[in-house]
């Protein structure tokens, strides 16, 4: 008896992916059904669309990732579906896809995917990603969600963009990849570690304002006072090296968690975890001020995880436990006794 084929909903977003020449440049337009009609559809799958939206990712909003996380647990309530797939907007995929991660508690899964060559290019590379994640969403199982791209298969947490316009646009500087997809199968290689899954966020839940302030040689903490001032309940200091910033910018972080601010710490490093080494306005400090230190996420999985605690808790203290649980192994330990010796 032949096996039952598997069921796969792909739910549209827009992206490049779905662009079209505009004129000027292109922009996401195209209805999912045509960006699916471009990929070949792997044996023993069944297919079927939901238009979400359809946005280049720049202009995503929170509001339209909490949309995008409800539909997809909408879905999945159906246990007749195998797995999902998203179409997305290579820019902030990578935030989207760690969103859904984070609330994710399916052993089904969730596959991101899209493209750096618009809809019809004549080398386009959405067809095969398509093809490559439809395989991965009807095969593998308790992984989490998963961005496919360019052959490989990458866990949310930790990918991140790291081309601009290269075939190979994803990766995790600071861990391996999950698999790969070729010659019609997936191969697994490792196994992502997940906190447990947090709730769903109330419907119609007002979103909070999140902000990033990046650190630079002759910065200060001016923007960063003023997302304080400007009602952000969380900020993140994306900072240099292992974390670190200077003396005032220690001040405006004691000061934005005195007010109840979530403050995350990241680093503008490409890999390597953000840890406590330096003093003199080093992670050390930032920590001691009250900022949650965000171990290998960088800053747009930073914002993620800061969103998600705010969405999740009530209270600072919550909150602060929520985001410490999220980040996991932020509190790396670094041997520097040698140095200090």
């Amino acid at each position: 008896m032949e096996a039952q084929a598997r069921r796969i909903v792909v739910i549209s977003t827009g992206g490049t992916i779905a662009s079209r020449w505009q004129g000027t440049g292109f922009a996401a337009d195209a209805p999912g059904r045509e960006v699916l009609a471009t990929a070949a559809i792997p044996h023993d799958i069944t297919s079927e669309v939901i238009d979400l939206f359809n946005v280049n990712s720049p202009r995503l909003t929170s509001a339209q990732q909490l949309t995008l996380l409800r539909t997809v647990h909408e879905v999945l309530a159906d246990p007749g579906v195998d797995g999902i797939v998203v179409t997305h907007g290579t820019d902030t995929l990578e935030e989207t896809a760690f969103l859904l991660d984070l609330h994710h508690h399916d052993s089904r899964p969730v596959v991101l995917t899209g493209a750096q060559k618009p809809l019809g290019a004549e080398d386009g590379d959405g067809p095969g990603n398509l093809y490559d994640a439809l395989l991965t969403a009807a095969t593998v199982r308790d992984l989490g969600v998963l961005v496919v791209f360019d052959g490989k298969v990458h866990a949310a947490r930790g990918t991140v963009k790291t081309q601009t316009l290269a075939a190979d646009a994803f990766a995790d500087p600071s861990g391996p990849r999950v698999g790969k997809v070729g010659f019609g199968k997936v191969s697994v290689a490792h196994r992502p570690e997940r906190p447990e899954p947090l709730p769903l966020p109330a419907a119609g839940v007002a979103v909070p304002r999140v902000d990033m302030v990046m650190h630079h040689v002759d910065a200060d903490p001016l923007l960063l006072e003023a997302a304080v001032g400007a009602g952000a309940q969380g900020i993140v200091l994306v900072a240099t090296g292992a974390g670190n910033a200077t003396p005032e910018f220690v001040t405006a972080v004691a000061g934005a968690v005195e007010r109840g601010v979530l403050v995350a710490l990241t680093t503008r490093v490409p890999a390597g975890p953000v840890t406590e080494i330096y003093t003199h306005g080093g992670a050390v400090d930032l920590a001691a001020a009250g900022a949650v230190l965000t171990g290998t996420l960088r800053a747009g999985q930073a914002r993620t995880a800061v969103l998600a605690a705010l969405l999740s808790a009530s209270g600072r203290e919550e909150r602060v436990g929520v985001l410490r649980r999220v980040v996991g192994g932020a509190g790396v330990a670094v041997e520097v006794a040698a140095a200090a010796a």
